[in-house]
């Protein structure tokens, strides 16, 4: 094993520049006080926030591996693609990220009218008052519900009015999920599903799915996850290494964004880890 012996690593948090709630140094800073040693940042379609975050990293002792989640989309079903390293400036992905955040964002208004017919009215500063980045989407409309007193949390906006089955929701633009695995390994990107039975997904998808996308170029899966139980990931682990998958582990940690998220909740082995930065170096 090489320097990343004995390290505690967490591959998935977010900060305020998508939809945590703590600046990305402010994420770094919290992440060394429970004793991580690496995180990657992987806000919501976006990379803006990993140049701070590795700042912070490198005054507190965090290693920062820069990430973003990619919102994708596979037979019709929100899949959300942990993308490590890829090149920030690379013209295909900018340009697909940019198309993603732009269906994001333009839901936005359509998802205020529906609240506005339920009885709830926001407005869009109400919002954008909410939101501290380039990628809007349903946690603020969320946060602004709990701002004006409609609801608790971000938790019973969810359940009441904005998860995919709810009153309020609006679909949106999510890059085909093959495509996405393409775009991240073309800009040098170790490209691992996030959460892959979470949140009803384990019908979605199955090992002949998992399958085709190893053979497209997936490296891995994120099995250590809040959303897993200790059933389905040793099932995930078991069909990662039939199909040759890295296991990864991360937190989701959303600040207060997310009440069962701790950081640290989901750890990486150094050995996978090394493994990442193995790659990404090329």
């Amino acid at each position: 094993m090489g320097q990343t012996a004995g390290m505690r690593i967490d591959l998935h948090t977010h900060s305020a520049v998508s939809d945590g709630t703590d600046a990305p140094a402010v994420l770094v800073e919290h992440a060394a006080e429970a004793g991580l040693d690496a995180i990657a940042l992987t806000d919501h379609d976006t990379f803006d926030g990993v140049p701070e975050a590795q700042g912070a990293g490198a005054r507190v002792g965090v290693v920062v591996l820069g990430g973003m989640e990619f919102s994708t989309r596979w037979d019709n079903h929100s899949v959300h693609l942990l993308a490590y390293g890829p090149r920030v400036d690379d013209p295909a992905l900018s340009a697909e990220l940019t198309r993603v955040r732009e269906g994001r964002d333009g839901r936005v208004p359509a998802m205020i009218a529906k609240l506005a017919d339920l009885g709830y009215p926001l407005t869009s500063d109400d919002v954008s008052a909410q939101a501290h980045g380039v990628s809007v989407g349903r946690p603020h409309l969320a946060d602004a519900m709990v701002a004006r007193g409609y609801v608790r949390d971000r938790d019973e906006a969810f359940a009441r009015f904005l998860d995919d089955a709810g009153p309020a929701f609006v679909d949106r633009y999510a890059t085909p999920l093959l495509e996405a695995v393409g775009l991240v390994k073309r800009a040098g990107g170790v490209a691992v599903v996030a959460h892959p039975w979470g949140r009803g997904a384990r019908g979605v998808l199955g090992e002949r799915v998992i399958v085709q996308l190893a053979e497209a170029g997936l490296d891995g899966l994120e099995v250590d996850h809040p959303d897993h139980d200790a059933a389905a990931r040793e099932q995930l682990r078991g069909l990662a290494h039939r199909h040759g998958l890295l296991v990864t582990g991360g937190s989701d940690h959303h600040g207060t964004g997310k009440k069962h998220n701790p950081l640290g909740a989901g750890l990486t082995d150094p050995l996978v880890f090394e493994e990442i930065l193995r790659r990404i170096a090329g």
